[in-house]
């Protein structure tokens, strides 16, 4: 595994794509961490060559250390189905997430049945709610949820102003909010979190990927 501190952009790239022609860099994982923001290009540059991109903000150690974790763990992929399986049926039992309570805000009912198979298959009770308001409602009415994951397009009440309402409530302030949006476009980041989200992930999400979001963030 790779990690690569992106200074300047275009040497860094460069050098990235050296170690791909490396004798066994093709498969090497890469892990790109920034501190900078970057253009539409620049990230579609990166991502065709490395598996992930992190900017750094206050929780972004945690998550350099568990998308690390990750990668170092894809090799069970290679182990015969059996121990896999065994393997995959351990890691299910997640003390970090068994028991915690989710809310998913999303108007599509296909995203909310797949995320709740997902969600519950480690333990983690869902709820959820197809518009703002009844998402709201549910916060306000359903004690001890830990974590919302919120779709940003949605018709009348989107995502942002979902989130935006949330945060005026004192109660919710530091209530976990992750942002599920359709595409990754340029300022997305920038405006979920304006709005008051905790992160985003972008659709189709990445299982894995989720996962390593909801152990940082539900970590106390």
């Amino acid at each position: 595994m790779t990690f690569v501190k992106v200074g300047s952009l275009q040497k860094r790239l460069n050098g990235k794509s050296q170690i791909k022609l490396l004798p066994h860099g093709r498969n090497l994982p890469i892990i790109v961490y920034t501190g900078r923001e970057i253009s539409k290009a620049q990230e579609t540059e990166l991502r065709r060559i490395a598996e992930t991109i992190i900017i750094k903000d206050v929780r972004s150690p945690e998550r350099l250390l568990d998308e690390t974790a990750l990668f170092l763990h894809r090799i069970q992929a290679n182990l015969p189905t059996p121990k896999r399986e065994i393997l995959e049926q351990l890691h299910s039992i997640d003390h970090l997430l068994a028991g915690k309570k989710a809310l998913i805000v999303d108007d599509d009912v296909r995203n909310i049945f797949a995320l709740t198979s997902m969600l519950e298959r480690y333990q983690i009770q869902v709820l959820y709610a197809e518009n703002g308001r009844e998402g709201i409602t549910l916060l306000e009415t359903t004690p001890d949820i830990d974590v919302v994951l919120m779709d940003v397009m949605m018709p009348e009440m989107d995502g942002y102003e979902t989130t935006r309402l949330i945060r005026q409530n004192e109660q919710f302030k530091s209530l976990p909010i992750i942002a599920l949006t359709a595409k990754a476009m340029q300022g997305d980041r920038e405006k979920c979190i304006e709005a008051g989200a905790s992160d985003y992930i972008t659709k189709p999400v990445d299982t894995e990927q989720l996962l390593s979001l909801l152990r940082v963030w539900l970590y106390r």
